[in-house]
């Protein structure tokens, strides 16, 4: 399944993409795209519904990020061998983790504010993984049962308050807008290998990063078992899990983003985002 939301700023309904790429309203049978809903017995009951049956939505609804009530928008950085190299940055011996603040994320269409005093505004297309269930304290090879569903995340970075004040990354990863997610939620199910999936980003049509899931230094079950030990993912927290090369950062000279620029990033199974840099 194909889970959105779509809707105003705070007023998102839930919604699914059908197999003719129809919108359809969920409202009528769940509150959300939260809690319980992310659940394997949540995903269950929405397989088992008629889609036909349900009302068909104006596709030029604006879609926002498609899971709420999420509590932690984890981040993993350095995941790709040749992103580390691009960023001179040495490979992590474990998983480096850090968080975006939720107010961070976005729709992933949505413009992006461009913050005041921002000077070096970089892109990061990225594989993100919603959870569905409690999971701590679990095994690589049962971690992904708790897995809800995979979507796209754009990890908008602030190089500067990521580097040089004071150490911590969550200074420059969460900006408003600065998570966009979507287009959509793809079930677990609908997902045979999240290892094998392409990933590209574009700025000014200008082709910037591909890559592939394959290249991760960490996988995901490895990421979700490591961060398990340390605290728990509850039911529609965000795990974002590294970029390929091609960032900003690793140019020369470094081409940041500034107003004006449009930002393009997709995967063939995880559909497209587009975000214009505001002034």
């Amino acid at each position: 399944m194909r889970l959105v939301r779509y809707g105003e700023v705070g007023a998102e309904k839930p919604g699914l993409i059908d197999d003719e790429n129809h919108l359809r309203d969920l409202s009528g049978e769940i509150p959300d795209i939260a809690g319980d809903v992310l659940s394997r017995q949540g995903l269950d009951r929405l397989r088992a519904l008629d889609v036909r049956s349900l009302p068909k939505i104006d596709p030029n609804q604006r879609l926002g990020a498609p899971v709420a009530g999420t509590r932690n928008f984890l981040a993993v950085g350095r995941n790709y061998r040749e992103h580390a190299a691009e960023t001179g940055s040495d490979v992590p011996e474990e998983p480096l983790l850090f968080n975006k603040a939720v107010s961070s994320m976005a729709g992933p269409r949505d413009d992006i504010p461009y913050p005041p005093g921002a000077s070096e505004v970089d892109w990061e297309v990225e594989l993100a993984v919603v959870i569905g269930e409690r999971c701590y304290n679990v095994d690589e090879d049962k971690v992904l049962d708790f897995v809800a569903g995979y979507c796209l995340c754009n990890d908008v970075s602030e190089r500067q308050w990521q580097k040089n004040r004071g150490g911590q990354w969550i200074k420059g990863k969460s900006a408003p807008g600065f998570g966009p997610l979507g287009p959509w939620l793809v079930t677990r199910d609908a997902i045979s290998d999240p290892a094998n999936l392409d990933l590209w980003l574009s700025v000014n049509g200008e082709r910037r990063q591909e890559g592939t899931t394959a290249d991760m230094i960490f996988t995901v079950p490895q990421i979700l078992s490591y961060a398990s030990r340390f605290f728990a993912l509850e039911p529609g927290d965000v795990v974002t899990t590294g970029t390929p090369s091609g960032v900003a950062a690793g140019m020369k000279p470094p081409q940041w983003l500034k107003a004006g620029d449009i930002v393009t990033l997709g995967s063939p199974h995880l559909g497209e985002q587009r975000q214009t840099i505001l002034g």
